[in-house]
Order: C-alpha cells, then sequence, then structure tokens
C-alpha cells in the first residue's frame, strides 16, 4: 500500500495584518493554498491551519467532528496572537466559512470572508456521496484493490452520517447567531455550487447586522471556488476587500 504525504499547515509571514484561512470539510490546507500565497505577496501574514482527522486517512474524520475542528480554530487564533498578530481578518471555504462567520461574533476580527458557506444544512445524500468520494479517491492514491476499496468504502458510508449530523448542527448553531455579526464582510459565492444551497449567500448577507457587507458572485464557479477558473478574480477581490478595511497596522 503506498504512504500518501500529508499536506501540512502553512504560515506565510510578512506585514502586521493577519488573516486565518480556513478550508472545508474533507479539505486541508491546500483548498486556501494559492490564494495565502498571493495574500502573502501582498504583504499580509497568513495561517492556514488542517482540522483533526483531515489530511489523511477518510477513517480519521469519523473519530473527529465540529468541536474539535472549532478548537482547532481557537487554537489557530491564539497562535496568531502568540506570534504578535492582533490585527486579524477570517477568510474560509465552505465549513471554514461557517467557521469565519462563528469567528465574526466570537472573536473581535477586522473582518470576514465566507466563501461558499453553508447557511442551510445540505441534502444529506449529497454530503455522503461527497465525503464518499474523497474516501474513494484516497484509497485508490494509496493503490488498494477493487475489493479492499468496496468494503471499507460501504463501512465509511455506514459511519460518516453520524458526523454529518454534527456538521448540520454547526450550521444550524451558526446560523440562527449571524445576526450578532456587525464587523466588515464579503460574502463569495459560485453561483454553479454543486455542494450547498447557493441562497445561503443571500441568507448570509441578509441576516448580518454589518454596515460594510457585500455579496459577491461567481458565475463560472463550483463549490471550491479557490481552486476555480476564477479564482485569479476571486484573489483580487479578497485583496480589495481587505485594503478597505480599518486596519491600525501595517
Amino acid at each position: 500500500m503506498v504512504q500518501l504525504k500529508r499536506p501540512k499547515p502553512f504560515f506565510l509571514e510578512s506585514g502586521s495584518r493577519a488573516v486565518l484561512l480556513l478550508h472545508g470539510f474533507t479539505g486541508n490546507s491546500v483548498d486556501v493554498r494559492r490564494l495565502g500565497h498571493y495574500l502573502n505577496k501582498r504583504g499580509y501574514t497568513c495561517f492556514a491551519p488542517i482540522y483533526a482527522g483531515h489530511g489523511g486517512p477518510p477513517e480519521e474524520l469519523l473519530k473527529s467532528g465540529p468541536n474539535a475542528w472549532w478548537h482547532d480554530v481557537e487554537q489557530a487564533m491564539e497562535l496568531l496572537k502568540k506570534n504578535g498578530y492582533t490585527e486579524i481578518a477570517v477568510c474560509g471555504l465552505s465549513l471554514g466559512g461557517v467557521f469565519s462567520l462563528k469567528c465574526g461574533y466570537t472573536f473581535p476580527v477586522k473582518g470576514i470572508i465566507p466563501m461558499c458557506a453553508p447557511a442551510y444544512p445540505a441534502e444529506s445524500e449529497r454530503l455522503i456521496a461527497g465525503a464518499a468520494a474523497y474516501a474513494r479517491t484516497y484509497k485508490r492514491y494509496q493503490g488498494k484493490s477493487e475489493a479492499v476499496l468496496t468494503a471499507e468504502l460501504n463501512r465509511f458510508k455506514r459511519e460518516i452520517p453520524d458526523v454529518l449530523t454534527r456538521l448540520g448542527a454547526l450550521v444550524d448553531e451558526v446560523a440562527a447567531q449571524c445576526h450578532q455579526i456587525k464587523i466588515p464582510a464579503m460574502i463569495v459565492q459560485a453561483r454553479n455550487d454543486e455542494m450547498i444551497d447557493p441562497r445561503s449567500a443571500n441568507f448570509i448577507y441578509d441576516t448580518i447586522q454589518s454596515k460594510n457587507k457585500q455579496l459577491k458572485w461567481y458565475e463560472n464557479s463550483t463549490h471550491v471556488i479557490t481552486l476555480g477558473t476564477e479564482k485569479e478574480r476571486l484573489h483580487q477581490d479578497i485583496d480589495a476587500f481587505l485594503e478597505s478595511l480599518d486596519w491600525s497596522v501595517s
């Protein structure tokens, strides 16, 4: 069996303005690496953690859950502060976007950028299919036989619904608290999102109480917008939003 190289968190230091980059469910820091390098060249310090259970064998997801992932976000915020970064913006994809919203009413951050963030729990069949596709790809890269792959996938699909139920509860919890958000926000949504209901973006925009808020639609993009065909425009839009924030450090 092939041992796959695990992705690692990245910490790209530059100026005193920090951006916490948060990946999605079943994803890892690779999802936001290009964005991180772009923003780093623009003078931002960027940190992208990897949540517990992510970046390795799919079975590790089954041993983790939203509470552990949120703890990882809290630890990431603490790490930035310990390294002297007192002004932080949070940008997250999908599950990371949900966490960016939670950061918006939990921590004194400068601004938030939720990207393709669900405000309504996705259909369980769609989530199971997405998680299973990730598991299947990972196991094929490991070089497992079809018989072993099928048996392990069937076991994974039997056990993953418990994690997805807790994920749905997190989405509900954060959606119910969005009205508390008053800081600047740029909401990013792919028009052709195949994983979540794109109307989530409208709900978030209408519910948050920020005076400085904008909703950006990307007509030719799908769910993992950070790796899609409009990523250059996305990079530029995020940079412009960050530049508009009321930073007191440079």
